[in-house]
């Protein structure tokens, strides 16, 4: 396996595009630093929490879980031939949870305050958002050291990329541990809803359903962005290897679902999933969003067809996102109160996306992020087990 800038021309249809976005987002973000909040949002006191959190924060954290999940398979449970989906996924979840950090100073009121989060003196370590915004600060950090090889491999002499990875097991330990400490603490945030938020998204079991589908979502991320790739930088297709991987998928949801279904049925829950109104109808489709994969990746034909493996990774990709929107917008009873996003609202939001896309594309035509085919022969994906510490410092 060879790791290679893809090279080619910086400036194209994407990026132009990407970067226009960008701009106006730009603009949207110092207008609202100057006028306030009001000026570019919806937000009242019933709805705290809008679009900038929901999306850029608790979504888009979880759309980032790749880095963490690969992390898992190939560091902690040692499956060592799924190495070559590292790199590309701690990219995505590098520059996701960066953005996604950064965003949750567009939502503060007082933005000029954003350092008290994490300032000892100021901090309020009895708050979960503190444990949510002290982990995903410090993982910010931890992606970019575990990204550093990158930067040495393109710019700087062996030694100090030997020196690196004497020590790079400290930085992937942690990035274990953060995000299963925020992901969960996510969930926990919507216990002081208490009663208004409605009983089939309020439960006990928050935090586990909370990380499983964020571990859920961040392995469908790796399937929508290979599959992407492959097709974008037309590179040998990877479906052999997320065949493989949709396993795990498959594993996760099962346990998902087992959960929650289970623990309705022990609060004695299980009718308000039929006659609960509108309520019933978005967590029976956003059940059945999560189930679909499960039903798409049952056959080993289904696992090894790049397009079925497209669409189950989409499936879970909305289904993580229409739960997270539902449990913190949707199923909260807030009387007399109503919010819809702005318009710029929306459109900070797309351009954070604009961003990650951006930055993408001119990270992995820069630098080695994905594997190429040496001498024009197939890219392999077989990594013996005794050579992946030396690839890992390397």
């Amino acid at each position: 396996m060879k790791i290679a800038p893809l090279g080619g021309p910086l400036i194209t249809k994407t990026t132009v595009t990407a970067a226009i976005l960008t701009v106006l987002m730009a603009g949207l973000i110092l207008y609202r630093f100057v006028f306030g909040l009001g000026a570019v949002t919806n937000l009242n006191n019933g709805y705290p929490f809008g679009l900038w959190i929901v999306y850029d924060l608790v979504i888009g954290t979880a759309f980032a879980c790749g880095g963490y999940g690969m992390a898992l398979l190939v560091y902690v449970l040692n499956k060592g031939e799924y190495h070559a989906l590292v790199r590309p996924a701690l990219l995505a979840s590098m520059f996701g949870y960066t953005l996604g950090g950064v965003s949750v100073i567009f939502d503060i009121g007082r933005w000029w305050n954003a350092w008290h989060i994490i300032t000892p003196g100021w901090a309020n370590p009895t708050s979960v958002m503190f444990e949510v915004g002290a982990c995903i600060t410090l993982y910010c950090l931890v992606m970019w050291i575990e990204f550093t090889p990158a930067f040495l491999e393109k710019w700087a002499p062996p030694k100090s990329r030997k020196a690196l990875g004497k020590v790079m097991y400290v930085f992937i330990a942690l990035g274990v541990l953060l995000p299963t400490m925020h992901q969960s603490s996510l969930g926990t945030l919507l216990v002081p809803f208490g009663f208004r938020l409605h009983p089939l998204w309020q439960t006990h079991l928050l935090p586990p359903l909370f990380l499983i589908s964020a571990l859920c979502m961040g392995y469908a991320m790796v399937v929508f962005e290979a599959t992407l790739v492959s097709k974008a930088y037309r590179r040998p297709s990877e479906a052999d290897l997320l065949a493989r991987l949709s396993k795990y998928i498959s594993g996760l949801l099962v346990a998902y679902l087992a959960l929650r279904w289970g623990g309705l049925a022990v609060e004695g829950k299980l009718a308000l999933a039929f006659d609960s109104g509108g309520l019933s109808t978005m967590f029976l489709f956003e059940n059945l969003l999560f189930a679909l994969p499960i039903l798409l990746l049952s056959s080993d034909k289904g696992r090894r067809n790049p397009q079925t493996l497209f669409i189950a990774a989409v499936c879970m990709l909305l289904a993580g996102s229409l739960y997270r929107l539902d449990a913190f917008l949707l199923a909260t009873d807030r009387p007399g109160w109503h919010y819809f996003p702005a318009i710029g609202e929306i459109l900070v939001s797309v351009g954070i996306v604009a961003v990650e896309v951006l930055a993408y594309v001119v990270f992995v035509k820069m630098l080695p992020v994905l594997e190429v085919a040496d001498e024009g022969g197939p890219v392999l994906h077989t990594v013996k087990r005794a050579d992946l510490a030396a690839t890992t410092q390397e």
